[in-house]
C-alpha cells in the first residue's frame, strides 16, 4: 500500500467517523425505538416465510417478497446500528442467518435438521432485538424521567 493510499483510508475513516457522529445527533431516542419496533416486525415476517418454506406453500410472488424482506432487514439493522445505540444482536450473526437462507426454494429442499437450526437462528436473533429494545425503552424512560424533573433532556437532545 502506498502513502497515498494509506492517507487516503485514513482521510475515509475520518470522514465516515464524522458522518455516524452527525447522523447520531440527529436521531431522536423516539425514531430509534420505532426503527427497532419495525425492525422486530420484519423479523416476525421472516418467520411467516421460513414457515411457508418449510411446509413447502410458496409461491414466486413469495419468494420475491421473502428477497426483498432479507434485503430490508439488511438496510433496517445498518441504519440501527450507525445510530451507535444498539449493540446486539451482532452484524455478524444477522449476516450469517441471511447468507444461509437465499431462497425459499432452497429452505424448502433441506432437511429437517437444517431447518431447525435456521429456526435456532432466528429465534436467537430476534430475542437479542426485543432485549435491545428494552434497554432503549428503559434507557429513554430514565432520561424522559428526569428529563421531567429538571429539563437536562430537552437541552441533552437539543444539541
Amino acid at each position: 500500500m502506498t502513502q497515498s493510499d494509506t492517507q487516503r483510508d485514513s482521510q475515509n475513516n475520518r470522514q465516515n467517523a464524522a458522518a455516524a457522529s452527525t447522523s447520531r445527533k440527529r436521531v431522536k431516542p423516539s425514531e430509534i425505538v420505532l426503527w427497532v419496533e419495525h425492525h422486530l416486525e420484519s423479523w416476525r415476517h421472516l418467520m411467516h416465510f421460513i414457515g411457508l418454506a418449510g411446509g413447502k406453500k410458496f409461491d414466486a410472488a413469495d419468494e420475491e417478497q421473502f428477497l426483498e424482506l432479507k434485503g430490508g432487514i439488511v438496510r433496517e439493522l445498518e441504519l440501527i446500528l450507525a445510530t451507535g445505540e444498539c449493540s446486539s444482536p451482532v452484524r455478524d450473526e444477522v449476516h450469517e442467518m441471511m447468507n444461509s437462507i437465499p431462497s425459499l426454494r432452497y429452505l424448502s429442499e433441506i432437511n429437517d435438521g437444517a431447518l431447525h437450526k435456521v429456526e435456532h437462528q432466528w429465534h436467537v436473533i430476534y430475542i437479542a432485538w426485543h432485549a435491545a429494545l428494552g434497554r432503549l425503552k428503559a434507557k429513554y424512560k430514565s432520561l424522559d424521567s428526569f428529563h421531567r424533573k429538571s429539563g437536562f433532556l430537552q437541552n441533552l437532545l437539543s444539541r
